[in-house]
């Protein structure tokens, strides 16, 4: 056992399984360059071994190998319950093992981070978290605790947070016992064209993978024709189905028991009669929706569940209660592992904590400032005049845009991976790309990791050990036409990544592209697989076992795309798209967006919680599809009823202002079209509603930049939990539906159909927040119900914020010497530090920049400007005109373009005195 020191207190564990095989230890992927030790002291006594560092200290029990960590101060932070448990298994019929260790037994923190994940959980403690790449799901093993502290947990296998032991199906032997009419199991009745088909008893529902489908009934078949749109290999059923399944559930432990419904569809569960689920989802997709039910041993429960399968999947599983001191504890349990593995990082706040775990992972790289525009996507532009078509009606409709996305199949159906446009649609994309820059925007494209083995890119990673067999090993095609055999490269090739980016400059990048989005790097090779397929398709690497780095494909991936673009254009800033990620891919300048997401309302709200705790697990920069990527198919018919496109069209307004204020402003989906021009009719309270936010995010862009920039210079957070700035704010730390947006901002999203007011929680005892629209001001320490008009998204800002505004303009670099308007919200104190540079080169990292340091004293109403900091950047203009406008209860920002007083500040110190 090994307990090393780096920085002032970063602590990284490292136990051997003693008594076990598997292989020694290797270098991490997560922290490849973890900082130098800095001053330390060590002693021992009464059995402690005691390391003291400026920041935190570690007392290592000689007897037991467990550790227990500290503040400066003394105070204990994290500290291991029980030595971890090993047991033996193997990868790729090698030995590893499985590891599991508990912290903190019986703790009452709050527990943040893990990645993304759709459950709208905020704070994870007292919950179950399943880490293992999935779309919509990115699993990090990063926690950031309310003491202050965060845990990396360094294993790439996939995990689990809590309870460690996996779901059952219920029904399965050994787990939660069913029964329906006194025989073991559920009673299941399949419809069709709601006619009972088939009536049976079955031990389990397990229709979860697509080795499952045989299972299915054969006089309960649904007629199917093929899909001829999106990734439903199974088809679409043309006659309608129904299933049924009800039983008695018989609990043998007292506690909250935690379920899964595992589906696709629509589906229905009702306990005791109780709705507790109604959901939709695609059916190349299913997810997870967890619930929990308290149940009593002995005392039985009745279970019903409704589905409409249309080709689907379904299963339902089960997890018996622990103890209540386990449940809220801090455990992580790896299927596959060389040893226990962690790391112990301290903070004198949980911003202090993200800063640590990016001195040791990789700092968080500045994006280029079109990034924090608004983007337009679509899934997808057929040809290039269509992607063009868009761009000009933006442009001549002066509706502010950044980005336009060109996404997935610009080839040949036959030639995946070639990277050669089909030019009978794309017939000379570099002119095409000429145009976009012409119109004062960017363009991002689409490039999987993904090879048809007809190709000469496959053939030429293939020749290099660089593409993995199982996929076409297996026979699986894709959904692409008639189907085609196909596979992906391996990232972890050092050679294959090289290879990649070589094959993407030559046929792509050449063409003058900006940016790259990176699909499907999870990876997702086929949907529905198994876990054990999924493991099988994408290895072994050349690193080892698929299964013993299930989850860092990302990672790899995201490395290819930064070194590649790094040795092409070396003095422009990198970005990457991409729609997994894992502990260390802020390093390679990258964002995450939270994947193929439904377009219903609950997963309009879950995207909040998983923004917040993606950014807690260090991922600055995160989107999602605005409006919901897959789209329900009563919006899809050519002619929905009119309540359905009311429904429509409020669901995209209100994700559409809750993208506003999201770290990347994004607009993607499947068809119906997302364009502000197409989904809101001209002259509609919901067009103007949109424009509004489109306009409100570009007056935001000094702000917002500074945000972006501090992210890199002060390892900020842009989309903040509560809990981040009031730790002590118990209700702060569950609220699910509501986040900062930097410091200044409170935004609470309304995530519920013709909802025209919602509850606010108002956090910080004694601060005064006011509403961004009228003014109103509302007390911290209390929650208050606020007016939310479809036009609007209730909206706050903390007095004593400083918030820097422009002009409206059409892209991010017009009027680079605009007048900014610093809107100061009076009853306390502030400070700011307003950012600008070149927004493409890596002159930030040596300085190149411009900083105006403002400060604001309440008591006196003055606002001070600092000297310039930084050396100043190329194209910086020698002054600025600034505006200050002082916000007092009951005045408004939102409309107003007036201000109190103008200074011409040159880079000297200037005060500026209230009038």
């Amino acid at each position: 056992m090994t307990v090393t020191l780096h920085g002032d207190g970063i602590f990284h564990v490292v136990a051997d399984a003693k008594g076990f095989e598997a292989p020694a230890a290797n270098a991490s992927l997560m922290a490849p360059n973890p900082p130098k030790a800095g001053t330390y002291k060590v002693s021992e006594k009464q059995g402690y071994v005691f390391v003291s560092a400026a920041k935190a200290s570690a007392a290592i029990n000689t007897a037991t190998g467990q550790v227990r960590f500290y503040d400066a101060k003394g105070a204990e932070l994290l500290s291991e319950s029980a030595p971890a448990v090993f047991t033996q298994t193997s990868a790729d019929g090698t030995p590893y093992v499985t590891v599991s260790q508990q912290f903190n037994r019986g703790t009452d923190e709050g527990l943040y981070g893990l990645g993304q994940h759709q459950q709208a959980v905020m704070d994870y403690n007292g919950k179950d978290v399943e880490l293992a790449q999935h779309n919509m799901d990115i699993g990090t093993p990063f926690l950031v605790s309310t003491k202050n502290y965060g845990l990396l947990w360094d294993n790439e296998s996939i995990t689990r947070f809590g309870n460690p032991m996996p779901y059952a199906l219920v029904g399965e032997e050994g787990g939660l016992k069913v029964t329906s009419d006194g025989k073991p199991g559920f009673k299941a009745q399949y419809f069709l064209d709601g006619k009972l088909a088939v009536e049976q008893q079955e031990a389990s529902i397990d229709y979860q993978y697509i080795e499952d489908q045989a299972k299915w009934p054969e006089a309960a078949k649904a007629k199917t024709e093929a899909a001829t749109e999106g990734q439903n290999t199974a088809g679409n059923a043309v006659q309608t189905q129904t299933v049924v399944w009800t039983g008695t559930l018989h609990p043998e432990k007292t506690g909250t028991h935690q379920f899964q419904l595992y589906g696709s569809s629509y589906y229905k569960v009702y306990v005791d009669g109780k709705l507790l689920l109604d959901r939709w989802r695609q059916n190349w997709n299913p997810w997870y929706a967890d619930f929990e039910v308290p149940l009593t041993a002995g005392k039985d429960a009745e279970v019903r569940i409704e589905w409409e399968p249309n080709a689907g999947y379904m299963a339902l599983l089960h997890k018996d209660p622990m103890p209540e001191a386990d449940r809220h504890s801090v455990w992580f349990t790896s299927e596959v592992a060389r040893d226990k593995d962690y790391w112990f990082i301290p903070g004198k706040d949980m911003d202090g904590v993200v800063a640590g775990y990016r001195e040791l992972t990789g700092k968080s790289e500045m994006m280029p400032k079109w990034v924090y525009g608004f983007w337009q996507s679509r899934q997808r532009y057929e040809d290039e005049s269509q992607l063009l078509d868009v761009l000009h009606t933006y442009r001549q409709l002066n509706y502010p845009i950044d980005n336009i996305v060109l996404d997935w199949r610009y080839w040949k159906d036959d030639a995946w991976g070639s990277h050669d446009f089909d030019e009978t649609r794309f017939p000379d994309p570099a002119a095409m790309v000429e145009d976009v820059h012409a119109n004062n925007a960017e363009i991002m494209i689409s490039v999987w990791p993904k090879f048809y083995p007809t190709t000469d890119n496959y053939k030429e990673l293939d020749a290099a050990g660089a593409m993995y067999h199982g996929n076409i090993e297996q026979g699986n095609k894709d959904w692409v036409g008639v189907g085609y055999l196909n596979s992906f490269y391996d990232p972890y090739s050092e050679k294959g990544r090289e290879i990649f980016w070589d094959q993407i400059e030559k046929k792509i990048a050449v063409k003058g592209f900006d940016a790259w989005w990176a699909d499907a790097s999870e990876p997702d090779l086929h949907s529905n697989l198994s876990i054990e397929k999924r493991i099988d398709t994408m290895g072994p690497t050349a690193a080892g076992p698929a299964a013993e780095f299930f989850n860092s494909f990302p990672l790899m991936n995201a490395e290819a795309f930064y070194d590649g673009w790094s040795s092409y254009k070396s003095d422009v800033r990198p970005f990457l798209l991409t729609r997994s990620g894992f502990a260390g891919l802020q390093r390679y300048s990258s964002a995450v967006w939270s994947g193929d997401v439904a377009t219903r309302w609950y997963d309009l709200k879950a995207q909040i919680s998983a923004g917040v705790n993606t950014a807690m697990s260090g991922f600055a920069n995160w989107t999602h599809d605005i409006g919901g990527f897959s789209v329900e198919p009563r919006w899809t018919v050519e002619n929905p009823t009119p309540e359905d496109l009311a429904e429509w069209q409020e669901l995209n307004l209100r994700w559409f202002q809750f993208g506003a204020f999201s770290p990347i402003f994004r607009s993607h989906g499947e068809f119906p079209y997302r364009e502000i021009f197409e989904i809101a009719p001209e002259g509609s309270d919901m067009r103007a509603s949109m424009v509004w936010y489109d306009k409100l995010r570009y007056r935001l862009m000094p702000y917002i930049y500074t945000l972006g920039a501090d992210t890199y210079l002060k390892d900020g957070s842009i989309m903040r939990g509560m809990v981040m700035d009031f730790p002590e704010d118990a209700k702060a730390r569950a609220v699910n539906d509501q986040f900062l947006f930097g410091k200044a901002f409170l935004v609470a999203p309304v995530a519920d159909y013709q909802v025209r007011e919602r509850e606010v929680w108002f956090p910080g005892q004694g601060l005064t927040w006011y509403d961004f629209e009228t003014g109103k001001a509302y007390e911290g320490g209390t929650s208050a119900t606020v007016p939310a008009p479809a036009e609007r998204m209730p909206l706050f800002v903390k007095a004593g914020s400083i918030v820097p505004m422009g002009p409206v303009i059409q892209y991010v670099d017009e009027q680079p010497e605009a007048p900014v308007t610093l809107v100061v919200y009076t009853g306390a104190d502030g400070a700011f530090s307003l950012y600008n540079d070149d927004g493409r080169s890596l002159g930030y990292k040596t300085g190149a920049f411009e900083r105006m340091p403002i400060r604001y004293d309440d008591a006196t109403g003055t606002v001070t400007l600092g000297a310039r900091e930084g050396k100043g950047y190329k194209g910086m203009p020698k002054s600025r005109t600034v505006r200050v406008k002082w916000i007092a209860p009951g005045d408004s920002v939102a409309e107003a373009t007036s201000y109190d007083a103008q200074v011409t500040w040159n880079g000297k110190a200037v005060r500026i005195e209230r009038p």
